[in-house]
């Protein structure tokens, strides 16, 4: 997006370095402007940033802050008093914006009279910061000064907002931390916080702390709040969560096993949803919070509150989510599940864990994962648990291409979902078997299976499972040579992922749009589709597709007689799938890297060629055997 343009980037209030490398322009046109609490000095030492220290505004401006804020409330206070009240502040804008709108809602008390009240406060909180120096006295000092005038109502709802597991909340979790079930007695009190700066409102009914209030809120529940009142705050707000993604699960992945809940308490009252988008939103509006009331729940002693938060979280992520956030929330629940020695729970988690390491390319332990999964399932009789381990599994073995070993895996989960009436889950893993028999290169199986598959799923209305075997049908069709048959049944399957708001799907099924285009002749448009691909794979943090995807760009390059890019392409295609040990896969990018490069260097092309015969070697399947007959065409035209 930046890279033609002359843009400033601000990026504010970052907490760490992870957060801003990844948006940092790739030229040099552009400047980038950080500001954070924190040094971030892993920007100044790897990527060139300078850093400037901010300190507290001068004198001048910070008068003119109190100025500009207390105008047309209060008379013309006296410069004199007004820089007392901004060096009481620390002159920092926070204390003193908020030590202003107290100035303005009393217009007929003196400054002097505001300034004494505020030097009173001063040993109200004594706990925000590590230091004591002017700068934490203020801050101290002023939200003290704020928090003491507060309605007790509102006061002991700030309180509770710190034992939020998050920093931004709705007006619902505000409520079920309240204990309340009346949303507009809970909305006059964010109000009323909101009107106090203690609290900002960022949406209609959305509510986010500054850190530092949110640390003096904490401090003020740990000091007034009875340890039984917080504990059943807390409890309360995350059975909220637990419920609310409970039912968000029902249209994200309604055909996953639900958690068994015990009823929600009376005094919250968990969300519904009228459709998909609307649970899609909440998920995605409420991601962060989640992942943390998962570690609050385990930090807090609730072992069953913290598995069934990260089960059900598994389920109802927004589509979209980052391989990267779910797996640490996992593991806490697996460990919870694990102190509570719940067999059920821990076969549950361990699935999870092994589909989201397989989503990162972390297959040895996403295959351990599913083996610990199957051994619980079987030593509890799960027959249904069993056969969905066998399907994962499989899916494991096609992703390392051990192709008999998952069509068998495949074969036996299908027997066994049958035998337990569970047609959803028998569809998806005949689906992965045509994948299967595509990839070994067996079409006349793979189009029995997808012809079985794509019936089943539309009798289902399973749109995912739809899109997805039309993925493989399109696959046959180009390798047949229906390049038109090909497009609409990949753009198809396109659309389902568009209407899911699916970026993995769509990622991963633009690879084959991208394909269709290319053998259609559609190359600006194919280059689009890989392109698209590569950036979302890389946002998901899925190395091995986003490769692939520049396999795809190499490929297209060469068509259009550009061999120089082609051949980076794929060279840089084939050190991903080296570093991933995906040997298949950096064969193929070497052997397009050999077609590219014997435009101009038939040595390099041989070189090139060798690599992939001696990868291609373990294989054994028809359609390895005909790459390496190809190959070996090639070496021998080579000379």
């Amino acid at each position: 997006m930046l890279a033609d343009r002359r843009v400033l980037v601000v990026l504010d209030n970052a907490a760490t370095v992870g957060q801003v490398r990844p948006l940092l322009p790739g030229s040099a046109h552009s400047l980038v402007l950080v500001t954070s609490r924190s040094r971030l000095s892993g920007l100044a030492v790897r990527d060139g940033a300078r850093r400037l220290t901010l300190g507290v505004l001068p004198e001048p401006e910070a008068v003119a802050l109190l100025r500009a804020v207390t105008a047309g409330y209060r008379p013309a206070d006296d410069e004199g008093q007004l820089a007392e009240l901004a060096r009481l502040c620390a002159r920092l804008p926070l204390a003193l914006r908020i030590a202003a709108e107290r100035a303005a809602s009393h217009p007929h008390l003196r400054l002097d009279d505001l300034i004494a009240d505020l030097r009173d406060e001063s040993s109200l909180w004594d706990a925000l910061s590590t230091g004591d120096d002017e700068e934490a006295e203020a801050i101290r000092t002023v939200f003290a000064w704020s928090y003491r005038a507060l309605p007790e109502p509102a006061a002991r709802l700030f309180r509770l907002l710190g034992l939020h597991p998050g920093p931004e909340l709705g007006l619902r979790a505000a409520a079920a931390l309240a204990g309340t079930t009346s949303i507009s007695r809970s909305r006059q009190l964010l109000d009323s916080l909101v009107g106090a700066h203690l609290l900002e409102q960022t949406a209609p009914d959305r509510y986010q702390f500054h850190d530092l209030l949110r640390a003096y809120a904490i401090d003020q529940a740990q000091h007034e709040e009875p340890p039984a009142e917080r504990e059943a705050a807390l409890r309360r707000v995350l059975e909220w969560y637990l419920h609310t993604a409970d039912g968000a699960q029902s249209w994200i992945n309604p055909a996953e096993d639900r958690v068994p809940l015990t009823p929600a308490s009376e005094v919250i009252t968990p969300l519904t949803f009228p459709d998909y988008d609307a649970a899609v939103d909440w998920a995605e509006r409420e991601h962060d919070n989640l992942l943390q009331a998962v570690r609050t729940a385990a930090d807090a002693g609730h072992d069953r509150l913290a598995w069934q938060l990260a089960a059900v979280l598994w389920n109802a992520q927004f589509p979209s989510a980052s391989g990267m956030s779910w797996p640490s929330a996992g593991h806490i629940g697996l460990k919870a599940a694990e102190r509570l020695g719940d067999r059920a729970a821990q076969g549950a988690l361990h699935t999870y864990l092994g589909m989201a390491h397989t989503r990162l390319n972390r297959l040895a332990d996403s295959l351990e994962c599913h083996e610990n999964a199957l051994t619980i399932r079987r030593d509890l009789g799960d027959r249904l648990g069993e056969a969905r381990s066998l399907n994962l599994i499989g899916l494991n073995h096609l992703r390392t291409r051990r192709l008999d070993s998952a069509a068998h895996h495949f074969e036996q989960a299908i027997a066994a979902f049958q035998d337990q009436d569970a047609t959803h889950w028998a569809a998806t893993a005949l689906s992965n078997l045509a994948t299967t028999h595509y990839r070994a290169g067996r079409l006349p199986e793979t189009i029995t299976a997808i012809d079985q598959a794509l019936a089943a799923h539309r009798a289902l209305s399973d749109q995912r499972g739809e899109g997805n075997i039309l993925r493989v049908l399109s696959e046959v069709q180009r390798e047949q040579g229906d390049v038109e048959a090909s497009l609409l049944s990949a753009q198809a399957a396109l659309d389902i992922a568009l209407s899911l708001r699916n970026l993995r799907l769509e990622g991963f099924w633009l690879l084959t749009l991208g394909a269709a285009q290319q053998a259609s002749g559609q190359y600006a448009e194919a280059l689009t589709s890989y392109q698209r691909s590569a950036t979302l794979h890389r946002r998901l943090a899925d190395r091995g597709r986003e490769a692939l995807a520049w396999q795809g760009v190499g490929e297209v390059y060469r068509c259009l007689g550009r061999p120089v890019e082609a051949a980076d392409f794929h060279r840089q295609a084939a050190s991903a799938h080296r570093d991933l040990g995906d040997a298949w896969h950096q064969a193929q990018a070497l052997a397009l890297d050999g077609l590219a490069s014997a435009v101009e260097n038939s040595e390099e092309a041989r070189r090139h060629w060798a690599q992939a015969m001696t990868l291609l070697a373990d294989f054994s399947d028809p359609r390895s055997a005909a790459a390496r007959e190809t190959i070996e065409h090639k070496l021998t035209e080579a000379g």
